[in-house]
């Protein structure tokens, strides 16, 4: 097995690493819904929940669901710069750097996002395993998030996202630091992007592997080339639409 890995060209052994974590990031999203005692849609069974009250518990949870969920839209941007290697001077170093970058940006909203957490638990706006309280509260968050689909900075945060080409030609940097510089820079917009779908954990729970994993597939079918642009409006619409079915339903 050793003779064979090191048989393999730089970028296969990159990609390979780059694919395996983020399954392994999966699978203990999977270990922590089993130890929080719910399950595959955040429910609560039987009696052993632990839920995650502190922000020591809350962070590294965040963390590891950035890594599954976010890594994997990365993807088109990561074939990009590979497509700016020969002609702009870039390296599987600065590939490295990219990556990193964008992830650290992402640690760090998991850290605000724990934050939120926390303090909407102690509100008691959400329970101790992420999940609204009332109709009310997740339906006002799916409108805000649905709205924000048609916001400007939606637009020009996705539009970065939708064509990261056009961002690598305009902030072009060589070596791991100045792929890391760009890495930080396309977190940034990630993150103006596709906030609201992560926050829309707090609606059908963070620790529902179904509902998170969906968040995923919206993301990474909004920064596809082909489709992106073609679904962020119905989406804004359809999200829309659920909150004011809920709160309807708080009415009723």
């Amino acid at each position: 097995m050793a003779q064979l890995i090191s048989k393999l060209p730089t970028r296969s052994l990159l990609w390979i690493t780059f694919f395996v974590v983020i399954l392994l990031a999966w699978w203990v999203m999977w270990m922590m819904a089993q130890m929080s005692g719910v399950d595959m849609i955040g429910r609560p069974v039987g009696a052993n929940m632990m839920p995650m009250e502190t922000f020591g518990a809350l962070f590294p949870m965040w963390a590891i669901m950035m890594a599954a969920m976010m890594l994997p839209t990365l993807v088109p941007t990561l074939r990009a710069y590979e497509d700016l290697m020969t002609s702009a001077n870039g390296t599987r170093v600065g590939w490295t750097g990219v990556l990193l970058g964008y992830f650290v940006v992402w640690v760090g909203f998991a850290a605000l996002i724990s934050v939120a957490q926390l303090a909407l638990t102690s509100a008691g706006m959400i329970d101790a395993l992420g999940i609204a309280t009332s109709p009310w509260f997740a339906g006002v968050l799916l409108i805000v998030v649905g709205a924000f689909q048609f916001s400007r900075t939606k637009e020009v945060c996705h539009g970065v996202c939708h064509a990261p080409m056009m961002y690598f030609l305009g902030h072009w940097r060589t070596g791991f630091l100045g792929g890391a510089r760009m890495g930080l820079g396309l977190g940034a917009f990630c993150v103006g992007c596709c906030w609201g779908f992560m926050a829309l954990g707090f609606v059908g729970g963070v620790m529902s592997l179904l509902w998170m994993g969906l968040a995923t597939l919206l993301m990474v079918l909004e920064k596809l080339p082909a489709v992106g642009h073609v679904i962020t409006r119905p989406l804004g619409f359809g999200l829309i639409a659920a909150g004011a079915g809920l709160c309807l339903y708080g009415i009723l």
